[in-house]
C-alpha cells in the first residue's frame, strides 16, 4: 500500500511548473461548458497502418496496370508467361513490406528508419521478382520488369515520406488525437500530460478525482473537472474515446474501487501500468494507451470488422429502401389519413457509446411532442394512445422501417441491441439501474433488429426480470458479434416476427 505522501493527490511541488499544483481553491469549471474536441477524421490512429498498407498495394497495382497497358497487342492475346511478372508485382511488394514490418504508425518517431524499412522491404520483393524473371521466364522481360520495379520502388518511398509528413501535421493539429480523460490527479497523470504536450498524441479533455480536497485546479494546464460521479453523468462523455486510470497500481483497493465504478461505462478503460516517460527513447503515448495488457474494461475496437459491417449496412439498407419504397409510401399515407399529426416520429434514444441519437419511426400513437424527448410510460395491452393503423404496424414492426435512414446516417446498424428511449422505466425504476452491466450494450451501434428480438424479447419490458433477460441477450450478442451472426439474425428476423404476432407492442 502507498504511504500517506504517495497516496495523496500529488507530492509537494518544488519547481514553478509544479507550483500550479498547489492551487486548491476556487470554483471548478462548469462541466456543461467543457466539450472535448470533435475528431475531424472518420478513423482513429490505430487504423492508419491498414490504410497506408492499402495505399501501397493500390500504388503497386496502378504501376503494374500501366506497364501492361503499354503492350502493343491486347492483354488477353499475350502469353501468360509475359503477363505473370506484372501480375506478381503487388504480391511481392505486399510480402516484402510485411517481412520488414514497414507499417506506418500515426506517431512515427523515427522517419528515416521507417523509410529504410520501406526501401529494403519493397526492394527485396522486387529484386527477387526480377531475378526469377531472368532465371525462369524470357530474358526480354527483364528490362521492362526492372524498369517497372525501379520506378515503383522510388514511388513507394516517396509515398511513405509524404504520408509521414501528412500524419505529423494531422497529429499536431489534433485531427488524429483520441479524446481521453484521466482518472486520478496523481504525479503519473502530470507526467503523462507533460509528455503529451510536445507530440499531442492524445487530446486530454480533463482530469477527474474523488479527492478534490487534495486535488489542484489544473495539472499542467489540464483542468481537474470533478469527481468520478461527475464524469459518469457528463453530457459530453460519449465523445470520449478512452478513460485512463492514472492511480498507482500499488494502491490496490483504490484502483479496484475506481475500476469497479468505471466498468459499466461503454468506453475503454485503461490502467496506466509502467509509464516510462523519462527514458532516452520513450514509447508513443498512444502505444502505451493501446497496450492490451492495460485494458481493464472494453477492448480495442476491431476496425476491420467495423468496416465490413458498415459497408454491409450501407449496401443492404440502400437496397431495402429502394425495394420497400412502395410499402413505405403506402404506410406513410395510411398514417397520415388515420389520425392527425406528423407521419414520422423521432425519439431521442441512447446510441453507440451512450450518445444521444434521434430514431426515425412511423408514428403509431397519438401525437405527443413530449414523447420525443423522454419516455414517461411504456405501452401496454389495449393502450388507448395507439392508433388503429398503429396497432398493425407495431404488431408487425413495420413502424421501425424508417430507421433505415438512421443506418445510412451511421447512427444505427441493421443488427444490434435495440436503442432504448431516454428515461425508460420499469416498475417505477430506471432500466439502467436494474442491471449493473446495462451500459455494456452501448459498446456497439444499436440495431433495427437483434439477438434479443429473434429470441422473443421485443417491445416494452414491464418487469425487472424482462429487463434482465433483454440485457442478457444484448450482452450475449455484444460478446459474440460477427458478420455471420448478423447474417443469421437478419434471416431469422422476419420468421420470428411473423410467429410472434401476439406480443404486445
Amino acid at each position: 500500500m502507498l504511504t500517506e505522501r504517495e497516496n495523496s493527490a500529488l507530492p509537494a511541488p518544488a519547481d514553478s511548473a509544479a507550483a500550479d499544483l498547489r492551487v486548491l481553491s476556487g470554483a471548478r469549471p462548469d462541466l456543461s461548458q467543457i466539450a472535448p474536441r470533435q475528431r475531424r477524421l472518420p478513423f482513429p490512429p490505430s487504423f492508419v497502418p491498414t490504410l497506408v498498407f492499402a495505399l501501397d498495394i493500390a500504388l503497386a497495382i496502378a504501376f503494374a496496370a500501366a506497364a501492361l497497358a503499354r503492350f502493343e497487342t491486347p492483354l488477353l492475346a499475350q502469353p501468360f508467361g509475359s503477363v505473370l511478372p506484372f501480375l506478381c508485382v503487388p504480391i511481392v511488394v505486399m510480402l516484402g513490406l510485411a517481412c520488414t514490418g514497414a507499417r506506418v504508425s500515426a506517431f512515427e518517431r523515427q522517419p528515416v528508419a521507417h523509410l529504410l524499412r520501406v526501401g529494403f522491404g519493397a526492394g527485396l520483393g522486387l529484386v527477387t521478382l526480377v531475378l526469377c524473371v531472368n532465371a525462369i521466364l524470357a530474358p526480354s522481360l527483364v528490362i521492362p520488369v526492372t524498369t517497372l520495379s525501379l520506378a515503383l520502388w522510388i514511388a513507394l518511398i516517396a509515398q511513405h515520406a509524404h504520408v509521414l509528413i501528412l500524419l505529423q501535421w494531422l497529429v499536431r493539429s489534433g485531427r488524429l488525437s483520441e479524446n481521453v480523460v484521466l482518472v486520478g490527479a496523481t504525479p503519473k497523470a502530470q507526467a503523462l500530460i507533460a509528455q503529451n504536450a510536445a507530440m499531442r498524441e492524445l487530446n486530454i479533455a480533463g482530469v477527474f478525482d474523488d479527492r478534490l480536497s487534495r486535488s489542484p485546479m489544473k495539472l499542467d494546464g489540464v483542468p481537474v473537472l470533478g469527481r468520478i460521479d461527475d464524469l459518469m453523468s457528463w453530457e459530453h462523455l460519449p465523445r470520449i474515446d478512452k478513460i485512463i486510470v492514472t492511480v498507482s497500481p500499488d494502491a490496490r483497493e483504490r484502483v479496484r474501487a475506481v475500476i469497479d465504478r468505471l466498468r459499466i461505462l461503454p468506453q475503454r478503460v485503461v490502467l496506466l501500468l509502467d509509464f516510462p516517460g523519462l527514458g532516452p527513447d520513450p514509447e508513443s503515448l498512444a502505444a502505451i494507451a493501446q497496450s492490451p495488457a492495460a485494458y481493464v474494461s472494453g477492448a480495442p475496437r476491431d476496425w476491420r470488422r467495423a468496416g465490413i459491417k458498415r459497408l454491409s449496412d450501407l449496401a443492404l439498407a440502400s437496397a431495402l429502401l429502394i425495394c420497400l419504397s412502395p410499402i413505405l409510401a403506402a404506410l406513410a399515407l395510411a398514417v397520415k389519413l388515420d389520425s392527425p399529426g406528423p407521419v414520422f416520429f423521432r425519439q431521442r434514444r441512447h446510441g453507440f457509446n451512450n450518445e444521444i441519437i434521434r430514431v426515425w419511426k412511423f408514428r403509431s400513437m397519438r401525437d405527443d411532442k413530449n414523447a420525443e424527448f423522454s419516455m414517461s410510460q411504456q405501452t401496454f395491452k389495449d393502450d388507448p394512445r395507439v392508433t388503429r393503423i398503429g396497432r398493425f404496424i407495431r404488431r408487425t414492426s413495420l413502424d421501425e422501417l424508417p430507421q433505415l435512414l438512421n443506418v445510412l446516417a451511421g447512427e444505427m446498424s441493421l443488427v444490434g441491441p435495440r436503442p432504448h428511449a431516454i428515461g425508460m422505466t420499469t416498475e417505477a425504476q430506471d432500466v439502467h439501474d436494474i442491471v449493473a452491466d446495462y451500459a455494456y450494450r452501448h459498446r456497439v451501434k444499436p440495431g433495427i433488429t437483434g439477438w434479443a428480438q429473434i429470441h422473443g424479447s421485443r417491445g416494452p419490458v414491464h418487469t425487472a426480470n424482462e429487463v434482465r433477460e433483454r440485457i442478457r441477450l444484448d450482452l450475449e450478442y455484444v460478446n459474440r458479434a460477427s458478420f455471420w451472426l448478423d447474417l443469421y439474425i437478419l434471416l431469422m428476423t422476419a420468421p420470428c416476427l411473423l410467429g410472434d404476432a401476439q406480443r404486445d407492442r
